[in-house]
């Protein structure tokens, strides 16, 4: 398992995740001794089947476990050396670490333009630098720009998972933890977001921790990866190496290199567990 060097510097450090349990309504134990980390300036997939702990991770991170009663009943969460999963959430914003909830979340009856500019709440800027990260959204996001005055309720849903995206760059994150961004959207739709993540990470050195059921995709633009089952991390390594691993596409695209295999020899599979024995 990853670890932490305590002897690194805190802006090596970054974002790291240590031994997390989390427990639902004091009986439902969710997460099970999670530990992960995000480097400086990387793109990390959380992946995992729906139920695995994805969300739990990222509102773990972000510290929204509470609206759901949740509580972290063991470990802790670092961010440039200092721990954070005690902060409140508007701490945490004001310190760059910003999560995209999964379901996008817009406000339906404000437009997009009033959406984005809702990012910029917690910064005390001028009029000038509020019109400059507008800019910068529509230059990553030049779909809003056109449609920037309609109301965000009657826009698709990829035009509200990039005006989710640009709001969380109106605060000017550090760390974005971006959840479910594939969710219901087309094919060619999915690969422009995830392009423009990519760009927004080599450009403005945004680092992100996505959770994700589409794997093969976040696995093609991350550069590390984690798998979760049943709350606990059962393998993790570099993208590229996840990507080719026959354990990870047969398990979660029922294939191999013989082919593609029916679903009852997938659920034998399952059952199987491989990585686990």
């Amino acid at each position: 398992m990853t670890t932490t060097d305590p002897h690194a510097p805190p802006e090596e450090r970054y974002l790291s995740v240590n031994n997390i349990e989390v427990i639902y309504d004091h009986v439902i134990l969710v997460l099970k001794g999670v530990s992960l980390e995000v480097p400086k300036g990387k793109i990390v997939a959380l992946l995992g089947a729906n139920g695995a702990g994805k969300s739990t991770t990222l509102k773990t991170i972000s510290n929204l476990l509470h609206a759901e009663r949740g509580d972290v009943t063991k470990g802790n969460v670092d961010f440039k050396g200092i721990r954070i999963d005690q902060m409140t959430p508007n701490d945490l914003v004001k310190r760059g670490v910003i999560q995209v909830m999964e379901g996008r979340h817009c406000f339906a009856h404000l437009s997009l333009e009033e959406n984005l500019l809702a990012g910029a709440y917690t910064r005390s800027i001028s009029r000038g630098e509020l019109k400059r990260g507008l800019e910068k959204v529509y230059h990553y996001f030049p779909r809003l720009k056109q449609r920037r005055m309609t109301q965000a309720g009657y826009t698709s849903g990829g035009e509200q998972q990039m005006c989710a995206i640009g709001r969380a760059l109106m605060a000017k994150p550090e760390m974005i933890l971006l959840d479910e961004p594939s969710m219901g959207l087309a094919p060619q739709i999915v690969e422009e977001i995830f392009e423009i993540v990519k760009d927004l990470n080599g450009s403005e050195q945004v680092s992100f921790l996505l959770a994700e059921q589409n794997t093969m995709v976040a696995l093609r633009y991350a550069d590390f990866g984690y798998i979760l089952e049943n709350g606990r991390v059962v393998m993790e390594g570099d993208a590229r190496e996840l990507g080719t691993n026959e354990d990870v596409k047969e398990f979660y695209l029922g294939l191999s290199t013989a082919g593609r295999k029916s679903f009852r020899d997938v659920k034998h599979y399952r059952r199987r567990k491989r990585w686990l024995s």
